[in-house]
């Protein structure tokens, strides 16, 4: 539209020229030449409007918001009409406690306070995308600026208002993911009223004070001590009783021994071992007494 403007100044030029004087007078109708296709390109380029990729076009008739939106390629509208491009891919909004991670430079982190008084410190980034058929009414409503004036004032008043549900080391440890589906449902229902899109709410990290630190990690210390002593009681349990198994099977078989064998049994089996020997390649036997008695000799 610009260069529409510029072609209608050249357009007047041509005129003044022609009512001045000679020389200038002569250069009048080229002048008028050039302004009428500066005029005429500058229309024509103002009709023609390109929208990129992961965009869309909002038009703005005489600060009119018009309702109609302009996706993604090349279209023709009016010369007069201004567009507003609006981003519509996914956007990361980060509130850290390091100054090189989030928006805002220095700490950014939520500070809350917990049902038990405590402060907890809560480093979180939301996922979001414009709904694209609400971008004419966050342009009018809310301006482009929407992050600023939405996504964190949103974000971080429904992290406080939910955190005082809970105790801080539920937070931080068994209640973390349910907490975490509060807040995402908060900020789904709150962004939504405003024309934005929740994709996903990401805590990152939740700190505790250090005093409730120290807490935790001697409970999570003397917890693996009860259990290490468990598994040391079940061991020597263990071998006691296998221990008492032994001891009554020995004492089960010297009673069969006691009650069970007879002279002849016992003769019985010493001619058994005897002959064993007697057969041996490395042995041999001389039987003395007899037999009551052997006297066994070796040639080695």
């Amino acid at each position: 539209m610009l260069i529409a403007v510029l072609g209608l100044i050249i357009l007047i030029v041509s005129i003044v020229m022609k009512r001045s004087p000679e020389p200038s007078s002569h250069f009048a109708g080229i002048t008028r030449i050039v302004g009428i296709i500066v005029v005429i390109a500058g229309l024509g380029l103002s009709s023609v409007k390109q929208i990129d990729h992961g965009t869309i076009g909002v038009q703005v008739l005489f600060g009119k918001v018009q309702d109609n939106i302009l996706e993604s390629g090349l279209h023709f509208i009016d010369p007069v009409v201004d567009v507003v491009p609006f981003n519509i891919q996914t956007q990361n909004y980060t509130m850290s406690a390091k100054s090189n991670e989030g928006q805002v430079q220095g700490d950014d982190a939520i500070t809350v306070l917990s049902s038990d008084g405590l402060e907890v410190t809560i480093d979180l980034s939301v996922l979001y995308t414009v709904d694209p058929a609400k971008a004419p009414y966050i342009l009018q409503n809310i301006g482009q600026d929407y992050q600023d004036k939405i996504v964190r004032p949103v974000t971080r008043t429904a992290i406080r208002d939910n955190a005082v549900s809970y105790q801080a080391v539920d937070l931080y440890s068994i209640k973390r993911g349910e907490f975490q589906a509060k807040i995402n449902q908060t900020i789904t229902q709150s962004f939504a009223k405003r024309g934005l899109v929740v994709q996903s709410i990401l805590v990152r990290n939740i700190s505790l004070p250090a005093s409730v630190k120290a807490s935790i990690e001697s409970k999570i210390n003397a917890e693996q001590d009860a259990q290490k002593m468990q598994f040391v009681l079940q061991k020597e349990r263990q071998e006691a009783d296998r221990k008492r198994v032994e001891a009554q099977g020995i004492a089960d078989y010297q009673k069969i021994l006691s009650t069970g064998l007879t002279s002849q049994q016992l003769e019985y089996q010493s001619i058994l071992a005897q002959k064993e020997i007697a057969l041996s390649p490395n042995t041999k036997i001389i039987i003395m007494g007899g037999g009551k008695n052997p006297v066994i000799l070796s040639d080695k």
